[in-house]
């Protein structure tokens, strides 16, 4: 139980603490902007400077593929479209529950728009029991828990996929019923990013069982020429930010490994580096407008083959949002923007954020309820397969009451 007029007492401290961060990210925010100006004007310098010094630079940095002082209004999707999402919710495994497994429940969400189509919602569940499905990470040191949480992406892609092709394959047998009837424009969303940083530290073994089945979704969907988009509210990343660290090295070329090899010192680029990128861009873009693009120079990419990942920042009224396509997406304009007005749809429709993602989620989650009628059912099971002393620990069920 927590006591609050303990906690009281440590809330003085910590606004205090707030005030002087917000007065010291103010500064490095106008710092920032006084580089931004500098890079807009020099800007091929500054990327010629990233590519040919890359190896000596530690910090990730991201490269611009169009004009940093880039405002682009985002045009007003059609009526007539299809949105789709999936989202992931998982119960974990516990040695104290009658039995050690775990289950992935994919959330699905197909909706149209103009169409006079029924929605799709709802959600697909997998249990994992067998010892290749519990024990297979161990031998990578990994633990099951955060296995399962990888498995969970590879499977959100590929139900993604499967939704993608089934809407492709719906238009075409229209289609083939009436020659005459239009391409419905389909956007395929997930939460969060398309930069899987986790796989950095995998074996290769690991990344093996993960990786593929996400890039031949991506495969399947861009053969279905169905953009994919990954969302990202809220973002703490500083890619772009750390661009601008190179405009402000006060060394006639950026080597860091030579002229600063001790990182932890406070050198002239790192005064604005906990800056993220979307404080910048607040300030620079209006609702309804997206900045310049960005190609991602994270290494793990580099498994990516064919299937590069740039991103932008789009002022969605509520917040600066981060957004993630894949190259080919990036690669066909028209595609391009009729994505982005249809995300931008979504946003509005959803107050704030996408209404796709979040009924995604709504499906894929696993409340305590339904964690309680899951074991129920396989306590059930258990017993009539002729399992004696099914039940959960002494540790589990001490919990879940209590005698105070």
């Amino acid at each position: 139980m927590l006591d609050l007029t303990k906690l009281t007492r440590q809330m003085q401290g910590l606004s205090q603490h707030l005030t002087q961060e917000a007065a010291a990210s103010r500064q490095r925010l106008e710092l920032a902007q006084q580089h931004f100006l500098k890079a807009c004007d020099r800007q091929e310098e500054f990327v010629q400077k990233q590519e040919k010094w890359r190896d000596r630079i530690p910090f990730m940095n991201a490269t611009p593929v169009e004009p940093l002082n880039s405002c682009i209004e985002i045009p007003v999707p059609p009526k007539v479209h299809t949105v789709i999402a999936t989202d992931g919710s998982q119960i974990s495994p516990n040695h104290h529950e009658i039995a050690y497994c775990y289950l992935l429940n994919i959330g699905r969400v197909v909706l149209h728009y103009g169409q006079n189509k029924h929605p799709i919602l709802d959600s697909l569940p997998e249990i994992f029991y067998r010892p290749e499905d519990l024990y297979i990470s161990r031998q990578w040191g990994i633990k099951t828990e955060e296995w399962m949480s990888f498995c969970r992406t590879a499977s959100e892609a590929t139900v993604l996929a499967e939704l993608a092709r089934s809407v492709v394959e719906e238009l075409r047998a229209k289609n083939n019923t009436n020659p005459q009837s239009p391409k419905i424009p389909t956007l395929a969303m997930v939460d969060g990013s398309l930069i899987y940083w986790f796989l950095e530290q995998l074996p290769f073994d690991a990344r093996d069982h993960i990786l593929p089945p996400i890039l031949q979704a991506w495969r399947q969907m861009r053969d279905a020429q169905i953009p994919l988009m990954g969302y990202l509210s809220a973002s703490r990343s500083i890619e772009a930010m750390n661009f601008l660290r190179l405009v402000a090295c006060p060394h006639p070329v950026p080597d860091c490994m030579s002229f600063c090899p001790n990182q932890m010192e406070k050198v002239a680029c790192k005064l604005f580096e906990s800056l993220r990128d979307t404080t910048v861009w607040t300030t620079q873009l209006k609702p309804g407008q997206r900045g310049p693009l960005w190609r991602s120079n994270a290494r793990i990419l580099d498994l990516y083959e064919d299937l590069q990942i740039y991103f932008c920042y789009v002022h969605v009224g509520a917040e600066i949002a981060r957004i993630e396509i894949p190259v080919w997406v990036v690669e066909n304009t028209s595609l391009f923007d009729e994505a982005l007005g249809l995300m931008l749809a979504q946003v509005q429709k959803g107050y704030g954020y996408p209404v796709a993602i979040a009924e995604a989620h709504n499906q894929a989650v696993v409340r305590g309820g339904d964690k309680a009628r899951f074991f129920a059912l396989l306590e059930r099971q258990m017993i009539k397969a002729g399992i004696r002393n099914v039940g959960t620990s002494y540790k589990e069920a001490r919990k879940r009451g209590s005698i105070a």
